[in-house]
């Protein structure tokens, strides 16, 4: 069975289509536990303050989800995660500098060798404009004093780590103009293609 890896700045529908992947695979979903950082809140109210503590809780609690449910199933039952640890430093990289990010690197190298890879990656993108409308419709309380220009800039980091990205075959999905909640043929087309691209990743 596969491993499957939803992966896209915030907003963009990652849970939505993990979920949609499980349910049509029949695959367990992974989701990832954002709210159990208790960091994050003040994080976005004080970025520079708060951000080591919460890229590091972070890291720890993806890792652990990685050794406990990813790392048993990705070689057994199969999976659909909604992130990809990777993620993880590259949320650090924006957000931390000097001595913070050279000891995060030290402890994200040392753990990310210690985890699975997805047979496939599917990386969700959208405009900026519908990634804040997305977020302002779900209205998570955290989310709320989220900067457009700080999703901007995660918007291009994320362009910039696909475009490099070695060692998992992805693909990749512009959600701009995609309603993976009601529109059935919408959800048809990407799990035909998702399915063909992890036929020919696997």
């Amino acid at each position: 069975m596969a491993y499957i890896a939803i992966e896209g700045p915030i907003g963009v529908g990652k849970t939505t289509l993990a979920r949609l992947v499980g349910a049509r695979l029949d695959l367990p979903v992974l989701l990832e536990r954002f709210e159990e950082n208790p960091f994050l809140s003040s994080f976005y109210a004080d970025r520079d303050r708060y951000a080591f503590q919460t890229e590091i809780f972070f890291l720890l609690n993806r890792y652990r989800q990685q050794q406990s449910d990813v790392k048993p199933a990705a070689g057994e039952s199969g999976l659909v995660a909604d992130y990809l640890l990777a993620k993880t430093k590259l949320f650090a990289g924006m957000n931390l500098r000097g001595d913070e990010w050279d000891l995060f690197v030290q402890i994200y190298d040392a753990l990310s060798q210690q985890t699975a890879s997805p047979d496939l990656v599917v990386y969700l993108r959208a405009s900026v404009d519908n990634l804040m409308s997305r977020i302002y419709q779900r209205d998570r309380l955290f989310e709320r004093s989220m900067e457009r220009e700080y999703l901007a800039r995660l918007a291009a980091k994320y362009d910039s780590f696909f475009s490099t990205l070695e060692g998992s075959p992805h693909i990749t999905v512009d959600t701009n103009n995609l309603d993976l909640v009601r529109d059935t043929q919408a959800q048809g087309d990407l799990m035909k293609l998702i399915t063909e691209a992890l036929a020919l990743a696997t």
